[in-house]
């Protein structure tokens, strides 16, 4: 049954409601897309177990959390830019859910994007959980974007010896390069895009774009309503994505 915190669309008259509002949501973007620049992806949900993302898992919010978002993203993407701390903050407010980061930088914006991957991966490897996603928000904080990187004057604050030789390694590139790797074998090709999962069924949904609260709260009742959820359903919710 759906878990009691997303409730909003636990009848079975609203949860019809709410595929059939999918479905045309699709459609709709679909005959809308020509001026977007993210090609169209496969979406999907699929039952089976959570995705183990390769590298290390950040996460942001209660392990134990029943609901796991897996937001693919690039650090030199505008759209993640804006997305990321405004899914952040969605997150802190709802404590069934978690927040796992997996890096999907872009072709276009090579080789800037991997570069600053790589700088999270480090200070992460280095330094731990909280400190990875503050060098997250760092990166988004003083980036130029669409590939042109942070300038050349600026040194990530918390660069230490254990940082610099991780980056000198390449212990965060190829943790980067795994995940990329994944993420290409998924078919995940665009920035933003987030996968969300319910750790007790194994269900999945993949929603294209910056994704706002009610379709998030949507796509979390369905795939935790108990019924099987279709291998063809798709959410594309916003055009506003970078592919490569």
């Amino acid at each position: 049954m759906p878990h009691p915190r997303f409730a909003r669309y636990r009848s079975p008259a609203l949860a019809l409601l709410a595929a059939t509002l999918l479905a045309s949501l699709t459609l709709y973007i679909g005959l809308h897309r020509s001026g977007s620049s993210e090609r169209p992806i496969a979406g999907d949900a699929r039952r089976e177990a959570p995705m183990e993302t390769s590298g290390t898992p950040w996460v942001h919010g209660p392990l134990e959390a029943r609901f796991a978002l897996t937001l693919y993203a690039d650090l030199e993407c505008p759209f993640c830019k804006t997305y990321y701390p405004a899914l952040k903050d969605w997150i802190d407010r709802h404590p069934d859910t978690r927040l796992q980061w997996h890096h999907l930088p872009l072709p276009t914006h090579e080789p800037a994007a991997s570069n600053l991957a790589a700088l999270a991966e480090c200070v992460g490897q280095a330094k731990g959980n909280g400190a990875y996603w503050d060098a997250v928000a760092w990166i988004y904080r003083n980036t130029r974007g669409e590939g042109q990187g942070v300038e050349d004057r600026l040194r990530y604050p918390g660069t230490t010896p254990d940082v610099q030789n991780c980056l000198d390694s390449g212990r965060g590139r190829a943790a980067v390069q795994a995940q990329a790797a994944a993420g290409a074998r998924e078919g995940v090709v665009a920035t933003p895009t987030v996968r969300v999962t319910d750790t007790l069924s194994g269900q999945t949904l993949l929603l294209h774009g910056q994704v706002e609260g009610d379709a998030l709260l949507s796509a979390l009742d369905l795939i935790g309503s108990g019924n099987p959820v279709a291998s063809d359903s798709r959410l594309l919710t916003d055009p506003a994505a970078h592919s490569e």
